[in-house]
């Protein structure tokens, strides 16, 4: 089974109005929230991190969901499941991380358990005051499709990762960046309801939820997308520009004549449904895509 599928299970249950994007946007308090899990040996391992770019990436992670609300990312709290054998300076440098990953936003609390292996659960909230809120199910046919920055790069530095090198990709990958200036840009200044996402589960994958959600057709042009051109050394490199999850970056719909500054523009939203890339629709590709079950 795979988190779409469970996530299709939650809403019948629940039947909740708040359920489908990232962020749930609470409207009566003028707040949204998120909330993820990163789990040791699935999402990070130690072999590779360390303390204090763990509780960056952590901080990131959930930072970028807000910023992908178009909110204005304010507090964390912060779940801490650690082993027995977890030293003191493990905290000190894990929240040395999280507090600088944005010193803008207040670490207010959470909770600290033992456990087998490392788990940290984050709950992001953010601000709505003066924002328009993103919503999956707002992209229309005639916006442009625009992206924040290169994709490919974190998938490429995970690679690197495993085959024990240091650089700049595999720093991306330790330490990404939530895209914040970029979502206030659109947020603070776009009049019309509009779509956005980040990209931590792959491009295709924010494409494809966008997509589904607004049944509409994306229309892209690959050579539009930008990359590090570093990431040419692997022979599926356009495959990691595509389904590579972890860059933070943020795709977003919006009308054709809405303008700001640090964008690029990759396709149309056209009427229809699915995705299309040079004009070939592009069929089956779950199987690319992270799946936090897969055995």
């Amino acid at each position: 089974m795979k988190e779409k599928e469970f996530i299709t299970v939650i809403k019948q249950v629940l039947k909740s109005k708040y359920i489908g994007d990232d962020c749930a946007h609470l409207k009566d308090i003028g707040i949204v929230v998120s909330q993820d899990n990163l789990v040791e040996n699935i999402h990070f391992s130690m072999d590779y991190t360390d303390a204090y770019k763990l509780g960056y990436k952590s901080a990131m992670v959930n930072i970028s969901d807000i910023a992908a609300s178009g909110a204005k990312p304010v507090y964390l709290s912060v779940g801490l499941s650690l082993p027995p054998n977890t030293d003191e300076k493990f905290i000190k440098e894990f929240y040395e991380g999280m507090q600088n990953a944005d010193k803008s936003i207040d670490i207010i609390g959470g909770d600290i358990t033992g456990s087998k292996n490392i788990l940290v659960s984050v709950t992001a909230i953010g601000k709505c005051l003066n924002r328009k809120i993103s919503s999956r199910k707002n992209a229309k046919p005639g916006d442009k499709i625009i992206v924040s920055g290169n994709h490919g790069s974190s998938a490429a530095g995970l690679r690197d990762l495993f085959r024990g090198h240091k650089n700049n990709l595999t720093n991306i990958h330790l330490m990404p960046e939530a895209q914040v200036e970029f979502s206030e840009k659109i947020s603070t200044n776009i009049k019309r309801d509009y779509a956005m996402m980040d990209t931590s589960d792959g491009l295709m994958d924010a494409l494809e939820q966008i997509s589904q959600s607004s049944q509409v057709l994306m229309s892209i042009d690959f050579d539009k997308i930008p990359y590090d051109k570093s990431i040419e050394k692997y022979e599926d490199f356009k495959d990691l520009i595509l389904y590579g999850g972890e860059d933070y970056q943020l795709v977003a719909c919006v009308p054709e004549d809405f303008r700001i500054n640090g964008y690029y523009e990759i396709g149309r939203v056209e009427k229809g449904l699915g995705i299309k890339i040079d004009n070939r629709t592009i069929k089956n590709f779950d199987n690319k895509l992270f799946n936090h079950f897969k055995e």
